[in-house]
């Protein structure tokens, strides 16, 4: 099992260029496809914690155009977690977890502040 989890979107430039700076650095992480494999809110709100936020906008996609459909600019905090549940693409990326934290890796070099 991998020291390090990435939340991936292989067609995000940010996840692959974490995941390319991860393989330089010779750490082993396991990718998580969290559109394909659709995180809990339990996982949302484990990441939360780990990244130390309460406000889910922190790790949030605002400009997806879901997002404005939501009309989540209104939504509180449990609207704001149940929309990134039922609408992955709302989810930040890439997050990198280890060891009980977490960054959001944007720039991709943030991520080195796990390692």
């Amino acid at each position: 099992m991998a020291d390090v989890c990435v939340w991936f979107n292989p067609r995000c430039s940010k996840c692959r260029q974490s995941r390319d700076l991860l393989e330089e650095q010779g750490v082993d992480a396991e990718l998580f496809h969290y559109l394909d494999e659709e995180p809990g809110r339990d996982q949302i709100e484990e990441v939360m914690g780990m990244l130390g936020i309460t406000d889910p906008r922190e790790m949030m996609r605002t400009g997806e155009a879901v997002y404005g459909e939501l009309d989540l600019a209104a939504a509180d905090r449990d609207q704001l977690v149940d929309a990134m549940v039922k609408h992955p693409i709302l989810v930040e990326r890439p997050i990198v977890i280890r060891d009980g934290k977490a960054v959001i890796a944007r720039p991709p070099e943030k991520l080195l502040d796990l390692l």
